[in-house]
């Protein structure tokens, strides 16, 4: 047996889980996809405690938290409403606001529909994900309002974030994506976060800009292109497609978000995009039934 398949539809996700034993079941079907094991005695019978998320041993009296290593560790909002939201953020293509999701299920609070959509967002990064491989466009962009006294280019500002995009080139399409926050355009930042997004020896596409130069040392195959010398053929297309989405997606569905929260914004633009093809799987990978995750506390997400 495998993990138990996810909802296709909103009509059939209402009759999976219309209440919070139904939603236990699942939880404990996708932790012991061949049937419980008690982790203790390897014991396979037990019996539910469902007011307190657990499964206790009827062999040894063991008792093993269906929630552990997912986002609903150790929560007192009722798991209905988790999966829930899970099941709205991971569905709606473009993503929504808080408010949004306030609206949606009617939380009485905008506090914990914002907590709710945050500890979602942190669980859209699998720990475990490979590198990106093969081929890669490198690209940074500013994010942010207008600044009077920013000359353009490559100069830093304190009013915009500075963004690094890195995509998969497959054919003519674009694969996986990578986007990162960095302090500044100089070659310790830019290559640093090419290390730790693709592969070693991954073909490297940039453009001209001198931040780019310490690729080759580190081990990529590196290609920069001169745009002047392109004319007017672009030399980073799937990259300025990633980074022009990213912005109207912020626009359009965030409206602005500050620099504090910027990362998790990212993550959550890579999370959709990277399952663009298949939004629905992306349910468990929201409530972290695919790989463990540490519960994240509202103090871990406004420090």
């Amino acid at each position: 047996m495998g993990r138990p398949d996810f909802p296709r539809s909103i009509v059939e996700f209402q009759q999976r889980f219309p209440d919070e034993r139904a939603c236990l079941e699942y939880l404990a079907e996708s932790r012991w996809p061949s049937g419980y094991r008690c982790p203790a005695c390897g014991g396979d019978r037990a019996w539910l405690l469902e007011r307190r998320h657990l499964w206790q041993c009827a062999a040894c009296g063991r008792q093993t938290s269906v929630t552990a290593g997912t986002v609903l560790h150790r929560t007192r909002t009722p798991l209905v409403l988790w999966f829930w939201a899970a099941y709205l953020v991971a569905t709606h293509t473009p993503g929504m606001s808080a408010l949004q999701l306030q609206r949606q299920l009617g939380i009485s609070r905008y506090e914990t529909a914002w907590l709710l959509l945050h500890k979602l967002r942190r669980a859209m990064v699998a720990q475990e994900r490979e590198p990106l491989k093969y081929e890669v466009e490198v690209d940074e962009s500013y994010l942010g309002g207008r600044d009077a006294g920013r000359r353009g280019g490559r100069q830093q500002s304190d009013k915009k974030a500075l963004i690094v995009a890195a995509v998969e080139v497959r054919g003519e399409g674009s694969g996986r994506l990578r986007l990162g926050q960095v302090t500044d355009p100089s070659s310790a930042s830019l290559s640093a976060f090419v290390k730790e997004t693709a592969a070693p020896g991954a073909l490297v596409h940039t453009d001209g800009w001198a931040g780019y130069a310490g690729l080759a040392a580190a081990g990529f195959e590196h290609r920069p292109r001169n745009q002047r010398l392109a004319g007017d053929e672009q030399v980073l297309p799937r990259a300025h497609r990633a980074i022009s989405n990213l912005k109207t997606w912020l626009r359009g569905t965030h409206r602005g978000v500050s620099q504090k929260h910027l990362q998790i914004y990212l993550d959550e633009f890579v999370f959709r995009f990277n399952r663009r093809e298949t939004p629905m799987a992306a349910f468990q990978t929201l409530l972290g039934l695919s790989s463990q995750h540490e519960p994240t506390t509202y103090r871990q997400i406004v420090a």
